[in-house]
């Protein structure tokens, strides 16, 4: 009856998320808020529809497990050395936030030792749900997507230290030396992984896709993932770390895309679980005996939380729109917290009613997340502006560079790959340019080779002007925040009417509103690739070079709507002047 009573529970999940997410998709409201409400609806504090939350919570792993380890290939290990660059804002976040939290305690009359562990607990964010949000809105590659990736990386891994100096905080045993011991085999476990996993994985992949079966690949790709997971676990680190570095040794392969492909129908399922037994936690009759107290607390933790990370990676020389994003982004407790405080509990750091409580405010940091997301660009903005009103911060290691003095030039905003290429053809056309670049380790190594590169917001109405935006005749926006290349186009537009502004975007829907703001181009990368792929097969048909580039040019002159349209407008279009004179029999 038992094996009844958990399909029950799953079907009764289910049911009820999909109305919610349902609604919350007309008032266009993140699907993971849904899920936490229809978690909290349905869990023994709610409906009382699901009365074991230990059903679901072997689904909700594995949830975690496959949302980390599809993160972790789509991030690859190209990006890892730039981590670096993250560590120090992530162990300065982290210390911060505990040595807080502990003063907090302290002052609220807590032993120290239950000061520090509530730092522990508030030290961590959410993993699951920041990388979820950012990668929906296509900012995984944006400079405040990058920084909180890496920031996040860097918690998971501490979290290993905050496990064992638990006990040791509560006096339940557990040296200095056993930590310290059971710190290093878990740093050696994982070097082990990592360079066996690096030669082994390939080796594996190459002779299973011989097969040519997709469910032999399927298998691997899951052993993979969850192998890697186990073992990780084994050196104390938790199954979500353990699988994002599965998916990184995995980016390396050049069967990464095939293996997204095939785990992500997977990951979608398995991670709504996570998101609901999240929800399940939250216990209405705390937040109405406690309704102050409960709300204080979140405003504290979420405001806390923000400045401190924010602050932290402000210190460590990062720019301030790509830290304030990050900090509120950061804003909520993390899933890991949840192990923690469950640890904390049975050793006697934290009460039955302290416990409850930590869960309430704790579910409703996380039900704040997406709107903190929503509105952190305006409060950036504001910061900003008072930063240059009061001229406060430069990044650590960059001097303040003279106004450029070029006359016709392009305006490169940003230095990524398609940010090089077109530097590199104006280098050897002899167009003068100049880059302006937010990653200030980038800026520094490239200035030392004498590329004109400098550190700066393209969005602020000063860097512009210092890159000579009044004398420049092409700005060339190729970065991959979205919110960000909006506002810098109506800010270029502002300083120069006559300047050509050509923006890239990875999203078509963006495209009218680039268009909308400013921009006299957008290059939307789907139908770039759209339009080769059909030159080239126009080439096969011996479809004459001058038609296949007279149709292309058409498309993008019309703004790609002919993309768009219905078919047989679309068929109409390109068929002409294409008859079987240039098929081949």
């Amino acid at each position: 009856m038992s094996e009844i009573a958990f399909l029950r529970d799953l079907v009764v999940l289910f049911s009820v998320s999909i109305v919610v997410v349902y609604f919350f998709d007309k008032l266009r409201l993140p699907a993971v808020v849904g899920f936490l409400i229809a978690g909290a609806m349905v869990g023994p504090y709610g409906l009382d529809f699901v009365q074991d939350v230990s059903h679901v919570d072997v689904f909700a792993e594995i949830g975690v497990v496959l949302l980390l380890f599809t993160i972790g290939v789509e991030f690859s290990l190209a990006h890892v050395p730039s981590l670096r660059a993250v560590l120090g804002s992530g162990l300065l976040q982290i210390g911060s936030t505990i040595a807080l939290s502990a003063a907090a305690g302290l002052a609220f009359g807590l032993q120290l030792n239950q000061g520090i562990f509530w730092g522990f607990l508030t030290a961590m964010s959410s993993t699951a749900i920041v990388l979820k949000m950012i990668a929906d809105r296509g900012e995984m590659n944006s400079p405040h997507g990058r920084l909180s990736t890496g920031i996040l990386i860097v918690q998971d891994f501490a979290v290993l230290p905050m496990m064992l100096l638990t006990p040791v905080l509560a006096h339940q045993g557990g040296s200095a030396a056993s930590v310290v011991w059971s710190l290093g085999k878990a740093i050696i476990l994982v070097t082990v992984i990592l360079i066996t996993a690096r030669f082994l994985v390939p080796w594996i992949l190459e002779r299973v896709v011989r097969s040519r079966s997709r469910e032999l690949f399927l298998i691997t790709i899951v052993l993979i993932c969850l192998g890697i997971a186990w073992l990780s676990s084994l050196a104390g680190l938790s199954l979500a770390l353990g699988a994002f570095i599965a998916g990184l040794i995995l980016s390396e392969s050049e069967y990464s895309h095939q293996a997204m492909a095939e785990v992500l129908p997977f990951r979608y399922g398995f991670n709504s679980l996570f998101f609901i037994a999240i929800g399940m936690l939250f216990n209405f009759r705390v937040l109405l005996a406690h309704p102050v107290l409960v709300t204080s607390l979140v405003l504290v933790m979420v405001i806390g939380k923000s400045l401190t990370a924010a602050g932290a990676a402000i210190a460590s020389g990062y720019a301030w729109r790509p830290a304030i994003l990050m900090g509120m982004a950061l804003a909520q407790v993390g899933e890991f917290s949840f192990i923690l405080s469950k640890v904390g509990k049975d050793v006697g750091l934290l009460s039955l009613d302290s416990f409850q409580l930590f869960l309430a405010v704790s579910v409703l940091t996380l039900l704040l997340t997406p709107f903190l997301i929503e509105i952190a660009p305006r409060i950036a903005r504001r910061a900003e502006a008072i930063q240059r009103l009061h001229h406060w911060t430069r990044p650590s290691g960059l001097v303040e560079e003279p106004p450029v003095r070029l006359r016709d030039h392009t305006i490169i905003a940003g230095y990524g790959i398609n940010g090089r290429n077109l530097a590199k053809v104006l280098r050897e056309t002899e167009i003068p340019f100049v880059i302006v670049e937010m990653d200030g380790d980038a800026v520094r190594h490239e200035q030392k080779k004498g590329v004109p590169i400098y550190f700066g917001d393209v969005t602020h109405p000063q860097t512009l002007r210092r890159l000579g935006i009044q004398e420049a005749r092409a700005l060339v926006l190729a970065i991959s925040d979205p919110l960000a290349t909006r506002r810098a186009i109506k800010v270029a537009r502002e300083m120069n009417l006559r300047i050509h502004i050509i923006s890239r975007t990875r999203y078509l829907r963006e495209i009218d509103d680039l268009r909308a703001s400013g921009a006299d181009q957008v290059v939307p990368e789907e139908f770039e690739t759209s339009i080769e792929i059909f030159c080239l097969v126009l080439q096969e048909y011996r479809v004459p070079a001058g038609i296949i580039a007279e149709k292309a040019e058409r498309i993008r002159k019309e703004g790609y709507a002919l993309l768009r349209r219905g078919q047989s407008e679309w068929k109409e279009i390109v068929t002409e002047r294409i008859d079987d004179r240039y098929v081949d029999d």
